[in-house]
């Protein structure tokens, strides 16, 4: 392996193997340095997102979905199954095997594009110098006409519920259950807290959720978290607002205290996973003589095309201000590799989906009503209800809606909510029109295939003008 390169990434999550690709399929000679290890013990590509986030997680919700249909909805469709047995340890192991797919694909890639990966921890020391530090703790040297820091994110420990990565466990932890819990009990009632929430929920545990604040899901769309909280209630969600946790004790069971508006209150819960949240992973990242700026929360101080106080000097992903989504770093990766290359690169952060992966889906996209309301700025919403369309009512997924809204005055596109039947998948149709500046006039006069899910968008963007067919304006 060489000592100099044009590209030097420390980081190989989405954010820092895609600029790495990236950077690669340019013409630029670039490494890699990573320190993730798997839990067999194997270093992996991928980061978090891939080996104890994202895609886990996903794995996970999708077999629980299955076992929840078989057990509960198909039943609707004439279809009757007895004798139904849930088996914890394959359900892991598939997830696994989907982990192991995806980051092997990754080395793959890496080895096409003649990617060098230096196993270990990186540390920018100087100007354009990365020390990687091998699980021996020995250390080289490498150079970089370019350094790239996507070093991610980890998650948010709290002194009220130290982890003991047995009964009281963190995000990673909640992918490894070796059995369903009776009653599993979750600090934090945000997007992942839901997620995982979801997945034992399905499979037979009784789900508490403590959230700290007094609104649930404070960044999503009102009407669409109204309609959420009611469909996690009917599924059997415990979500419980406005709990500060103040203390837990663990035993063969763990003994959650917390306050409410009530007072003092304590539930038994057989686990207990604390997401409250991830910080980003700065720690050892820079030599402090480097002279690297951190903004006020410990983000990586970056501007618009993601560079840093110092010259040649980038950092992508969750380490920097924004979103911590795997595909927001995703594409900055690629636009500082193309910077780097003396190219255009561009991110339009006004236009990054985000989605819940629940059961029904959230996803949404721009400004919510009461962004816009809190701007000044006039609008007109259209909204149609799945309940409505042919398809979601075959599918029996009636549950949810599809929300648009629209500049008052030129009709274009701010924002996009939906909740519902492949929202993760549907949402990308407002993407489009809005990194197009596109108006809701726009989708209401493109023709959708009939019966579909997206017949919903379609409707609510007619729904915008008062025109939308199959419901009462």
């Amino acid at each position: 392996m060489s000592n100099s390169y044009d590209v030097v990434v420390i980081g190989a999550g989405p954010a820092g193997y895609v600029a790495a690709i990236r950077s690669a399929q340019l013409g630029m000679s670039t490494a890699v340095v990573d320190e993730f290890v798997y839990k067999d013990g194997e270093p992996a590509l991928g980061g978090t997102c891939l080996n104890v986030g994202c895609i886990p997680s996903k794995a996970l919700l999708d077999s629980s979905e299955q076992y929840h249909k078989v057990k509960h909805t198909l039943a609707a469709h004439g279809i009757k199954v007895k004798g139904v047995d849930l088996d914890v340890k394959t359900m892991i192991e598939r997830k696994d095997r989907v982990v192991k797919n995806l980051t092997g694909g990754i080395r793959q890639l890496f080895k096409a594009n003649k990617i060098d990966w230096l196993q270990g921890h990186g540390k920018l020391v100087e100007q354009g110098t990365v020390e990687v530090r091998d699980i021996e703790g020995k250390t080289r040297r490498v150079k970089g006409g370019s350094v790239i820091l996507a070093s991610g994110s980890r998650t948010v420990d709290i002194g009220a519920a130290p982890l003991d990565h047995e009964r009281i466990v963190n995000s990673d932890g909640a992918l490894e259950f070796t059995e369903v819990p009776k009653r599993l009990g979750i600090i934090g009632a945000g997007v992942i807290g839901l997620e995982m929430g979801s997945v034992w929920n399905r499979l037979g545990s009784k789900v508490v959720l403590l959230e700290a604040q007094d609104e649930f899901l404070g960044p999503v769309d009102r009407q669409v978290a109204r309609v959420a909280q009611k469909a996690f209630k009917d599924q059997g969600l415990d979500i419980r607002l406005g709990c500060r946790v103040t203390g837990t004790k663990a035993g063969k069971q763990v003994s959650v205290h917390y306050e409410d508006k009530e007072g003092k209150q304590n539930i038994q819960v057989d686990k207990l996973i604390v997401c409250v949240g991830r910080r980003p992973n700065t720690e050892d990242l820079f030599a402090e003589d480097t002279g690297l700026v951190l903004d006020e929360r410990g983000f990586v101080h970056v501007d618009e095309q993601c560079r840093t106080s110092l010259p040649d000097v980038y950092a992508v992903g969750d380490v920097v201000r924004g979103p911590m989504l795997a595909h927001k770093g995703q594409e900055e990766g690629m636009m500082v590799a193309e910077i780097i290359a003396g190219k255009y690169g561009h991110v339009n952060y006004d236009t990054i989906p985000w989605v819940v992966y629940t059961h029904p889906e959230i996803a949404w996209v721009g400004r919510t009503e009461q962004q816009l309301k809190s701007a000044g700025i006039s609008y007109n919403t259209g909204v149609f209800n799945f309940a409505a369309t042919g398809r979601a009512q075959a599918m029996e997924e009636t549950t949810g809606l599809v929300k648009l809204i629209a500049d008052a005055e030129t009709d274009q596109l701010l924002g996009a909510h939906i909740i519902g039947p492949q929202a993760s998948e549907l949402i990308a149709e407002a993407v489009v029109t809005m990194e197009f500046a596109g108006a809701a006039e726009d989708l209401a006069r493109i023709v959708h295939a009939h019966p579909t899910l997206s017949e919903g968008v379609h409707e609510a963007a007619l729904a915008v003008g008062k025109r939308a067919i199959h419901k009462a304006n």
